[in-house]
């Protein structure tokens, strides 16, 4: 007798993104690869609307690697390896997920060797062959191609730039591009403005820096492909070319890199949940003035409002983002008396940013401090 355990998601008809929903179920019944995470069904019943997804109890990969005893520039191969099976397939049958990152890269089991799943597809978009278009401003900071930010026309090689990407924190625990100011962090992308300091690249061979300058090339039409990639050596024979010495130091780093990825996480879905705080006085105030916070792992999409990110604040009928600075300018910028009030709010709005840390171990707080959160 065989026994096939699902994992279900489900939301509410009345969801605002319902024609997402269905766009990313229709995507994901068209994927059926061993490394990508497998929708089953996809239910209405009375007002919900339930998506079944195969049960991964892996975690995520990244968390997987700093539990390890060993891991080696090989390891980092065969991972990569994974991932450019799961985008070069969905890249043949011409989707782009558009969200490529850490988050949503995840084991199918916790057992050694488990295979790399590829989840998430609520950004993803389907283009005919080489297609390029502009499809919105979606993806996730960090992980944005040049052409993104540009607002060009982009297509299937935006998911190799966040390859690129994820293979530079692979090897050394620590993202190529990283700025407190989001204007620089996207200035750094968009001029490809990355390199391999010492001592932590010393030990890496040319061979695997050589991929990642194929993947972050700043010319969408010189960008290595994902069947390229496939191909090239450190990939395909990684037994003969990569590393296979322990990299703690990497171990180390991802460590602190996994740490602030998960205090953000706790941030934002602690402020999803807090909706009975009204903040409608103070985004009515100044709408052309919100600024875009520094946190490099929050999903953003531009349709109306959604491109700004950061720490997030809820009306009565939408979800608004934005960061601290932005609401200290606010706030400051007031008149008619009405700054006590203002500052009174943002005091509350302050303290229920403290609640996350109470569900995180003393062992992650170490790495943590508190210029990193904003």
């Amino acid at each position: 007798m065989l026994f096939v355990t699902f994992s279900s998601t489900f939301f509410s008809s009345l969801f605002p993104d319902h024609q997402k929903l269905e766009r990313e179920a229709r995507i994901c019944r068209l994927l059926k690869h061993p490394n990508i995470v497998r929708l089953h069904d996809s239910i209405q019943d009375e007002g919900f609307h339930y998506l079944v997804f195969d049960l991964v109890t892996g975690g995520e990969l990244f968390e997987d690697i700093v539990a390890r005893e060993f891991y080696s520039e090989a390891d980092a191969s065969h991972c990569m390896q994974q991932i450019l099976e799961s985008v070069n397939y969905c890249h043949h049958h011409g989707i782009v997920h558009r969200d490529l990152k850490p988050e949503n890269l995840l084991l199918a089991s916790k057992a050694k060797g488990a295979a790399v799943k590829l989840a998430d597809f609520g950004l993803a978009i389907e283009v005919n062959g080489d297609q390029q278009g502009w499809f919105g401003f979606a993806g996730t900071p960090g992980y944005l191609s040049p052409e993104v930010l540009r607002k060009d026309p982009y297509g299937k090689p935006v998911d190799i730039w966040a390859c690129g990407v994820i293979l530079y924190i692979l090897l050394v625990g620590y993202p190529p591009f990283w700025d407190e100011d989001q204007h620089r962090l996207y200035a750094q992308i968009k001029a490809g403005a990355y390199d391999y300091p010492s001592p932590e690249w010393d030990t890496v061979t040319p061979e695997a820096k050589n991929l990642i300058n194929s993947m972050l090339t700043v010319n969408p039409a010189k960008r290595i492909t994902a069947s390229e990639a496939l191909k090239h050596p450190w990939i395909c024979q990684r037994e003969r070319v990569a590393s296979a010495v322990h990299r703690q130091e990497t171990v180390d780093c991802l460590k602190k890199f996994n740490a602030r990825r998960k205090l953000k996480g706790v941030i934002l879905t602690t402020m999803l949940a807090t909706r009975n705080f009204s903040s409608r006085s103070l985004v009515a105030k100044k709408n052309d003035g919100i600024k875009e916070s520094t946190d490099s792992s929050a999903t953003l999409e531009d349709e109306d409002t959604k491109a700004k990110k950061g720490i997030l604040l809820h009306d009565e009928k939408s979800s608004r983002t934005m960061s601290m600075t932005s609401l200290v300018n606010l706030s400051t910028s007031s008149k008619d008396g009405q700054f006590c009030c203002e500052f009174l709010e943002l005091s509350l709005y302050l303290s229920l940013l403290l609640r996350p840390f109470t569900r995180l171990s003393t062992r992650q707080k170490q790495f943590l401090i508190t210029h990193s959160i904003f």
